[in-house]
């Protein structure tokens, strides 16, 4: 799963219609609009993305688990602690 988005790619314009109080109180704050959106844009993006990839792989996840509780780990009898 790709977690990262590139940082450097071509950017297109996009209309979206945002509460007229909130907009005004931003840009007198002197956020930036276009950035703010891109970055939570991402997080959301990597958040979806990652609960897709674990529904994906939960059988998997089990059966490596299982096999865990089960068998152990290579090392249990080489540890110190």
């Amino acid at each position: 799963m790709n977690t990262r988005l590139p940082a450097a790619t071509t950017k297109r314009p996009a209309k979206v219609s945002v509460n007229a109080d909130l907009l005004e109180k931003a840009k007198g704050l002197g956020i930036n609009l276009s950035q703010t959106l891109e970055d939570q844009l991402a997080i959301l993006v990597r958040q979806i993305e990652a609960q897709a990839w674990l529904k994906q792989n939960a059988r998997a996840m089990d059966a490596f688990n299982q096999r865990i509780e089960k068998d152990g780990i290579w090392s249990d009898g080489v540890r110190g602690f």
